[in-house]
């Protein structure tokens, strides 16, 4: 509710309003200045309970979120930031609520770089300051960035996974809410938030990647042989020096070459055999465990040689293993 001007009606000696030239009267001159102050007052008061006034903080009064919605920082892009703040300061404010556990302090809903940027010039913060509850700052953090078209997926998967650990809900409304999703999104956004962190923070923001091959990084992480290997990778020389982008390419394309590798071995082999003058033949299949000897002729010596193969495997086995063994011990 708008606040009156105090002396907006005057009284009279009855107690009554003043007549209109007694008012006209008051409000000439220095009198006139004064109401109009009032006014101004009044308004901006009127505004800033409704977090609608723009004001000046020293950015140590300000906390940051307790809910962050973006993880990396682009060196780069902050020292554009700060070069623009310098040349033509800060053209949009931030947005902080009034601290809901210290006195006197403020914290963060968005616009953190802003607040940094403040802090690297030694300048003053523009800010709106609005009263608000921990949801409704969830709910405002998230929609401001689903305003934004720069905001990289991982980033907003990963905001979603801490809104579901304080679990406001049992459904994840507010999440939904929040960053305007359905839910297939959001289940794969909590798949690949749960990635390891060490992966995603060797990573980074990847901007140029979307839900979809996050999502096939995430498939390829679920199989336990592959954690080794990316854990591997990203520790290789010049991983760091990559491009966000490329890292992320990178570790994919080791992952389905290692899984291509692997089908490759496993895959079973064929091949035939044929003695010199004989009448029959053998087809070979093998893998890793398996070994099938198929004999065939047209006479009976296909049977004969099977049970003549069968009656001395044991004979024949011991002499593969000394020959292994002899292999083995040989310089």
């Amino acid at each position: 509710m708008a606040r009156k001007n105090p002396f907006a009606n005057i009284l009279d000696d009855n107690d009554r309003p003043a007549e209109r030239s007694v008012v006209e009267y008051a409000a000439k001159g220095a009198s006139r200045s004064i109401l109009s102050t009032l006014d101004d007052m009044a308004a901006r008061a009127d505004k800033l309970a409704a977090g609608e006034t723009i004001v000046e903080l020293e950015p140590d009064t300000i906390d940051v979120s307790f809910v962050r919605d973006r993880r990396a920082n682009d060196e780069r892009e902050f020292n554009e930031l700060v070069e623009a703040v310098r040349e033509n300061g800060q053209n949009s404010p931030i947005l902080v609520r009034p601290h809901p556990n210290t006195v006197g302090r403020y914290m963060v809903v968005f616009g953190h770089r802003r607040l940094e940027a403040a802090k690297a010039l030694g300048r003053k913060v523009r800010a709106v300051v609005k009263e608000m509850e921990d949801r409704e700052h969830v709910l405002t953090l998230g929609q401001e960035n689903s305003a934004r078209a720069n905001v990289p997926f991982i980033e907003r998967a990963l905001f979603a996974a801490d809104l579901a650990r304080l679990r406001y809900d049992e459904d994840n409304a507010t999440i939904l809410k929040a960053l305007s999703i359905d839910r297939t999104t959001l289940s794969k956004m909590l798949s690949v938030a749960s990635l390891p962190a060490q992966v995603l923070d060797a990573i980074g923001e990847a901007k140029g990647i979307g839900r979809d091959r996050w999502y096939e990084l995430k498939l390829l992480m679920d199989k336990p042989s592959n954690h080794d290997i990316a854990f591997e990778v990203i520790k290789e020389d010049g991983f760091a020096a990559l491009p966000s982008d490329g890292r992320f390419d990178l570790l994919v394309r080791r992952l389905k070459l290692s899984a291509s590798r692997k089908r490759i071995q496993s895959a079973p082999q064929k091949r035939s055999w044929t003695p010199t003058g004989g009448s029959l033949s053998a087809d070979i299949t093998s893998d890793a465990k398996r070994f099938t000897l198929e004999i065939k002729a047209k006479s009976s010596e296909a049977r004969a040689f099977g049970d003549y193969l069968s009656e001395n495997l044991d004979r024949l086995y011991e002499a593969f293993r000394q020959d292994s063994t002899q292999q083995r011990e040989e310089p």
